[in-house]
């Protein structure tokens, strides 16, 4: 018999399981503040629970726990990154970074990633399975407890693609937001998404609001199909309307990510090209300088090239920004700290 997650269950399926199996109703609660306020990893640390219902709940469920591989800290802003490992010995990567506003945490969603974009470190390495809500909640307690801090904003944008994994993801939102538990906001969420289209309108269609970030990275079909496999299943067309479905129904504009990457899309014929389709519409552009990754043969946009893309998009009327680089001494985006460790152990 296969354990289930405890930490994914919300409150209602807690008091559930526990009174089909004869214990009191108000023990759910109990058990569910150790679990996402406490954030104990063991059965045994719920001091005021009997033991005959621990024994039992051993029994039937585990505690995910995420535990720190690799920690490292960037001289540079203090940026942390996290290498994860679960106790099936799959990695995944989180980093948490240090805003005037609080501390935001990019977590990931699944062990490896489907999408094989080609400028990304994580798709090299493959997929292996999805992460459990648990799981996900799990990467934010263990940076809390080792930090002594309190994470204010998520970001679904580390490994994996999000909605490739709907229902864990949905279910981790709502329980990241519930008061009893991380008691996030849910406009302080972000799901970052490569674009699957059916996904978008069925994450329109549950109005959480949340908000939506698109991984656009260039302004027509021919070069995103060249870096994003997706879009040959997924058209920019199909893309941009459940965008305008989401921010339509949910209230909540659109963030659009751009890699900028040297001489493939950072033209200003690309900006001019980007603004065309999105333009009168309620969203942000928010321009990354690639990431260096071994093998992709890509290089970051020049300053000037930064410059010009952001002003030709406000010629339109559309807000964009160059995003400020983070950790860049510890190769802070997702996939390459995974990436070397697996290397080092012969896994890849």
């Amino acid at each position: 018999m296969s354990l289930t997650d405890i930490k994914s269950l919300n409150i209602s399926e807690l008091t559930e399981l526990l009174t089909s199996r004869g214990h009191q109703r108000f023990r759910a609660d109990q058990i569910y503040s150790w679990l996402h306020q406490k954030c104990v990893t063991s059965f045994s640390e719920m001091t005021n629970i009997p033991k005959k219902l621990l024994s039992d709940l051993e029994s039937i469920c585990y505690i995910s726990v995420a535990n720190i591989e690799k920690k490292l800290v960037s001289s540079y802003d203090n940026t942390i990154k996290y290498l994860f490992v679960f106790p099936d010995g799959e990695y995944v990567e989180a980093v948490v970074m240090d805003y005037r506003h609080g501390y935001s945490m990019c977590i990931s969603t699944q062990v490896g990633c489907k999408m094989g974009c080609t400028f990304c470190a994580t798709g090299k390495g493959g997929f292996t399975r999805n992460l459990t809500a648990g799981e996900m909640l799990s990467q934010i307690h263990t940076a809390q407890k080792d930090l002594g801090i309190r994470i204010s904003n998520v970001v679904l944008m580390g490994m994996g693609e999000p909605l490739d994994n709907f229902q864990n993801v949905v279910r981790f939102i709502r329980l990241a937001t519930d008061e009893k538990g991380l008691n996030l906001s849910a406009r302080h969420i972000t799901l970052s998404t490569c674009g699957l289209v059916p996904k978008i309108y069925e994450l329109a269609d549950l109005n959480i609001p949340i908000t939506l970030s698109l991984s656009l990275h260039a302004p027509n079909d021919e070069i995103r199909s060249k870096t994003m496999p997706v879009n040959k299943k997924y058209p920019l067309a199909e893309v941009f309307k459940a965008c305008r479905y989401y921010a339509d129904t949910t209230g909540r504009r659109i963030t659009y990510e751009y890699a900028m990457i040297s001489g493939v899309n950072d033209s200003d014929d690309c900006a001019r090209q980007l603004a065309q389709h999105i333009r009168g519409t309620l969203c942000h552009v928010n321009l990354i300088p690639v990431n260096p990754v071994e093998g992709t043969g890509y290089n970051p946009s020049k300053d000037k090239r930064l410059t010009s893309f952001v002003s030709v998009l406000s010629g339109y009327n559309i807000n964009a920004t160059v995003r400020r680089t983070l950790g860049s001494d510890i190769n802070a985006s997702c996939g390459q700290l995974r990436g070397k460790n697996l290397k080092n152990k012969g896994g890849v």
